[in-house]
């Protein structure tokens, strides 16, 4: 019966950085003959001592990312003491961190874990702007932490998509005089809700060049003065009726607009 090698996965995290490589390296010996036994959150001196223990007793190898100094240190000194192979694995690129890039390490456990959770969310904010963006679905409005507002060409979908890599779910809705809003957006909390107005010769300007990029003739009523100060009255109207902030995007890039936007949340949320 061949006897299986026993490394201990030891961190203080959840430890999967450590088993994918102790993984990687038991492949080059006959990996199905080691057995991985992971230690996840390890956070104290007790902790370590019972690993210390079950190391000795079954001559396996420590193999960890622990990166509390007191706690790395202890389990070195104690692995020493007692004969047992305990490897770092991430001393040796943290070392090669500080000395070429010249910065100190936080020695916070975790941190990996919190960029992957900041990544996902962003990922599903967008996704989110994507499903609910200009009004394709108004059960969005609800499950929205903001709601951007107004007529054709006030940059309603840059400015989702900008907020939603900032990790904000956002809906938009399209104000047009011939449809009503949806009635969601009456039963949503006022700060949730945020209105964009144009000046008439500016929305002019940018739906004669939109019009032109489409091939299509400027003179249309999408583009006509008419037309415009029509909807713009119209979404005005939906907007006191909301009663929700309004912001001017006449002259402004989306990065400005979307600097507003949360600086408006942060005083009202305390984010």
């Amino acid at each position: 019966m061949v006897h299986k090698q026993v490394v201990y996965v030891v961190s203080d995290s959840v430890g999967e950085t450590a088993e994918l490589v102790v993984k990687a390296v038991a492949t080059q010996f006959n990996g199905g003959q080691t057995e991985i036994r992971r230690n996840s959150y390890v956070e104290n001196i007790e902790d370590v001592e019972e690993i210390i223990s079950l190391a000795k007793k079954n001559q396996s190898i420590i193999a960890y990312t622990i990166v509390i100094s007191s706690l790395k240190e202890y389990l070195d000194k104690r692995a020493k003491e007692e004969g047992i192979v305990a490897v770092d694995l991430l001393n040796p690129l943290m070392t090669a961190f500080k000395t070429a890039f010249n910065k100190e390490p936080h020695h916070r456990p975790g941190l990996m874990r919190k960029l992957d959770e900041e990544y996902f969310r962003k990922i599903e904010a967008i996704e989110f702007a994507v499903k609910y963006d200009d009004g394709r679905d108004p059960r969005g409005i609800t499950k929205a932490d903001i709601v951007l507002i107004g007529v054709s060409r006030t940059s309603k979908t840059p400015l989702s998509m900008y907020l939603a890599h900032k990790r904000f779910k956002v809906a938009n809705v399209p104000l047009v005089p011939e449809v009503p809003p949806p009635d969601e957006l009456f039963h949503i909390p006022r700060k949730n809700c945020i209105g964009l107005i144009i000046s008439p010769d500016k929305l002019n300007e940018i739906r004669k060049e939109r019009l032109k990029a489409l091939g299509l003739a400027s003179q249309s009523n999408y583009a006509s003065f008419q037309r415009i100060l029509d909807e713009l009255d119209y979404a005005e109207k939906i907007m006191k009726r909301v009663g929700c902030p309004v912001i001017d995007v006449s002259n402004k890039a989306v990065e400005e607009t979307a600097g507003i936007i949360l600086d408006m949340l942060k005083k009202e949320r305390n984010i």
